[in-house]
């Protein structure tokens, strides 16, 4: 269902539901919360790395099961509210960076969690498909904000209004992606990127994830006050005056996260 291991700091949290393409029911929603929250209040913990197992990343939501909860006369609010809503939160607040493989199909809220990350490795066979508007449902999982920032406003409302899939070619032209490999190097490469965030200044990337968040709904004064606050964090950390040092005598930085 949910598979977590940690290697060289990096958490590798894997969807595992390859017959069912990964699609989350309200079990697997719960055990990848639980997983994310594992990885965030971890210590040892300094990058995420977000998967699936088989062709796909993520389908999305289990269809069967949601079929089950309207015949139950339950809609899809609660577990927007009670799963996907925290779920997203954490990814994109996490004092931490979060890394997508996205090694297949990624649809619907599927496709949402990757948007949450902090940056998507895409196999060149993976496919992004905006599916909400295919059921009669509108976005969710953070999809109308995540996907606006990453493409503009005009590109988003058009990709959720038709629900036409994206090639790993056209979401790297677009922007959605950082980068597509093969197939058989996308967990690889999504691996090598996460650890080397790992070995970077955690808290600094924490800032950074803090200061653009910020910055996508505020105005500049406000976002250069924000700035300000955080720089003098990042000032106070063992980090900067470790990198500091280096840089006086010509070596490269070793950070700790501290």
């Amino acid at each position: 269902m949910i598979r977590y291991d940690v290697t060289d700091a990096v958490a590798t949290i894997t969807l595992d539901r390859p017959d069912a393409m990964n699609s989350l029911t309200a079990e697997v929603k719960a055990a990848l919360l639980d997983a994310l929250r594992r990885a965030a209040a971890d210590p040892e913990v300094r990058a995420v790395l977000l998967t699936g197992s088989g062709r796909a990343f993520c389908a999305g939501q289990d269809l069967r099961e949601h079929a089950d909860n309207l015949e139950a006369g339950r809609g899809l609010a609660d577990t927007v509210r009670a799963h996907y809503n925290p779920i997203v939160e954490l990814i994109t607040t996490m004092a931490k960076p979060v890394v997508a493989a996205v090694n297949g199909v990624a649809a619907g809220a599927g496709a949402s969690l990757a948007f949450a990350c902090d940056l998507r490795v895409a196999s060149d066979k993976a496919k992004f498909a905006m599916a909400f508007a295919g059921v009669g449902l509108a976005p969710d999982s953070g999809a109308s904000w995540t996907l606006a920032r990453l493409v503009g406003l005009g590109r988003a409302t058009e990709l959720l209004l038709l629900g036409e899939p994206l090639t790993a070619a056209r979401a790297l032209e677009l922007g959605v992606v950082t980068r597509v490999v093969p197939a058989e190097d996308v967990l690889k490469t999504a691996h090598e990127l996460a650890v080397r965030l790992a070995a970077g200044p955690t808290k600094a990337f924490a800032a950074t994830k803090r200061a653009v968040a910020y910055a996508a709904t505020h105005s500049l004064p406000e976002t250069l006050a924000v700035e300000a606050d955080l720089q003098d964090e990042c000032v106070a950390t063992q980090d900067h005056l470790d990198a500091t040092r280096a840089f006086l005598v010509k070596q490269a930085p070793t950070f700790h996260g501290r």
